[in-house]
């Protein structure tokens, strides 16, 4: 009678053990998750609580073992379900990504140092071709670190539009913008200083490019201040076809002064009519970029330095700072040319 043939010892029993052990282990898990009784939402609740970097802990605790006992790494590895190969792999991938955090971190350190504000979306357009990583990735490595730039709202009326003088039509309600310099929107944004109190930065911006083409930043909102922001921004005007000049309805783009200096270069007129900020949306956002992204928003010491400040942080918003709404080209970019088309957005966003 021919006799059954030998087994080498543990090797069938050890996969059948093992297959019986992962047939337990998924049945019980059925069993757990059917009998809990809770609704679909709370156990996906849990899940999402699991740690998503098991490896991740695991190595931690190893590399933690091995200052103490540095030549029992194997041991260590084995307890955790790790080859010896497979956790140098991922110390090499860690250190490797910590590498490329610090160096993201010194060149976003870098940008900011030009514009201390700007978002994670333009820093990632600028920096793509250096850091290698996603935006997402960019977002997560700029929260851990605190570096997400948080916005501020706050709101000081400029505006005095209860006088005699001649008011004007709202002529951009349905105005497509196509080319620079087809408008140009102007306003008065308040810059706060400790020793000279409130300054004034008066500001004409094309619309279409969003390029600031003239300012003025002084200790008085009288007409002849906006006067000179006016005439600067005629001054860098480039083309010579049709143009509006848009603002609120403000006793200063209402002085005789400044509507003359409008005539005279034949620039039409265009107010708004109802108070609505969406009416000047433009000119808002720009207000707001200087005082968010660039610091014109904090406390300075006084109007000289509040110049100084205002002249850099336009310079660089000019030739700098990359615009959603322009396709990411800086508004310099955006005015040298006639050709890419305006990206818009609904009146509840803004678009800069």
């Amino acid at each position: 009678m021919a006799l059954p043939e030998k087994r080498q010892l543990g090797q069938t029993d050890e996969r059948s053990t093992e297959a019986a052990y992962q047939r337990t282990r998924k049945t019980t898990g059925r069993r757990k998750a059917e009998g809990t009784g809770l609704p679909k939402a709370d156990l996906h609740r849990r899940k999402r609580g699991r740690d998503k970097h098991p490896k991740k802990r695991r190595s931690q605790t190893i590399d933690e073992l091995a200052k103490t006992y540095s030549r029992k790494v194997s041991m260590f590895c084995a307890l955790f379900g790790f080859s010896k190969q497979a956790y140098f792999k991922h110390r090499q991938q860690h250190r490797k990504s910590q590498s490329t955090e610090l160096e993201v971190r010194r060149r976003v350190l870098l940008v900011r140092r030009l514009m201390p504000k700007i978002g994670t979306r333009k820093l990632h357009y600028l920096l793509r071709s250096d850091i290698g990583i996603g935006r997402d990735r960019l977002f997560h490595l700029l929260r851990e670190q605190g570096l997400l730039i948080s916005k501020r709202k706050k709101y000081t009326k400029t505006t005095n539009s209860r006088h005699w003088m001649r008011k004007y039509p709202n002529l951009t309600a349905n105005l497509k913008l196509t080319r620079p310099e087809q408008l140009w929107v102007s306003d008065i944004t308040y810059v706060d200083t400790t020793q000279d109190g409130n300054s004034y930065l008066h500001l004409v911006t094309d619309a279409y490019s969003k390029q600031i083409m003239g300012y003025e930043l002084c200790g008085d909102m009288e007409s002849k201040s906006t006067l000179r922001a006016l005439k600067m921004a005629l001054g860098n005007r480039r083309y010579g076809h049709p143009l509006i000049h848009h603002s609120d309805r403000g006793l200063q783009y209402c002085s005789r002064i400044y509507v003359d200096e409008l005539e005279r270069n034949g620039i039409m007129i265009s107010m708004t009519e109802n108070g609505d900020p969406y009416e000047n949306a433009t000119a808002e956002r720009i207000n707001g970029i200087l005082k968010g992204e660039f610091g014109l928003g904090d406390v300075l010491n006084n109007l000289s330095e509040a110049k100084a400040l205002a002249k850099q942080s336009i310079a660089i918003y000019n030739s700098l700072r990359p615009h959603l709404s322009c396709k990411m080209l800086t508004p310099v970019q955006m005015h040298g040319q006639q050709e890419v088309e305006l990206k818009t957005y609904k009146k509840t966003l803004n678009n800069c």
